[in-house]
């Protein structure tokens, strides 16, 4: 997804400083501003999980993302979208799907990959999308809240534009071994708990068809409701349970 980090964020650039490889959401990495993502977008989805070519690949994604929207047709936020592959997929289900990505040449591309569904993409900050509040069943983020300034400051916005019982589905891991980066699930866990009523966190690792490959660092992902209708009420669960 295309925000302040590299397309495959285990893939961080070598040249960037010590001090903000490690401590990502407090400075945006120096090679991911706007005109990275615009050069990125003709390759972004070149990567398994990004372009879903794969039919394997792609039914993965499909099933996890249809146990964690709603039932039936929903209004689906997808912030950090890029090229729109999962908008894609919340529009096959039936959803109505709006997206936002800060690069002009990843939404034309989402543009086209969804024409023909009903669908809206808007060229945007995901940590500050423009769209209205409480308007949105479901907030779809997907490798994008690890890399932002401030985590807090974007969950507390990203929930505003929920409805009662609506949904946050938060797509994050941490990678790589010797110098890791990203978001543990427990760290989420306690950003997150404040604004909801249930948490619920699935662990990725152990479906290689999700990315193509087998991996063995930390992916997972984190589904909290808000209070009211439909609302999915879970205890919390570790990360990796």
């Amino acid at each position: 997804m295309s925000t302040d980090a590299p397309a495959d964020p285990s893939r961080r650039p070598r040249a960037a400083p010590a001090n903000l490889r490690a401590r990502p959401r407090e400075s945006p990495l120096p090679t991911a501003g706007a005109a990275y993502w615009e050069v990125a977008a003709a390759s972004f989805d070149d990567e398994p999980d990004h372009g879903l070519r794969d039919p394997a690949v792609r039914a993965a994604w499909a099933a996890r993302l249809c146990s964690w929207l709603p039932s039936g047709p929903a209004a689906v936020l997808d912030l950090g979208c890029g090229t729109g592959s999962l908008a894609l997929l919340a529009a096959e289900q039936g959803h109505r799907v709006t997206g936002v990505d800060r690069s002009p040449r990843m939404i034309a591309r989402a543009r086209a990959k969804l024409a023909g569904h009903e669908a809206a993409f808007l060229v945007g900050d995901a940590a500050e999308p423009p769209v209205a509040e409480g308007r949105f069943d479901a907030v779809l983020v997907r490798h994008v809240l690890w890399a932002l300034p401030d985590a807090a400051a974007a969950l507390r916005r990203w929930v505003s534009l929920l409805t009662p019982g609506g949904r946050l589905v938060l797509v994050e891991g941490r990678w790589g071994e010797a110098e890791p980066i990203g978001l543990p699930a427990v760290e989420l866990t306690a950003l997150v708990a404040p604004l909801t009523m249930g948490i619920r966190v699935e662990s990725l690792v152990d479906d290689p068809a999700l990315w193509g490959k087998e991996v063995t660092d930390e992916r997972y992902a984190l589904i909290a409701a808000l209070p009211g209708r439909d609302a999915v009420v879970t205890a919390p669960v570790p990360p990796g349970g």
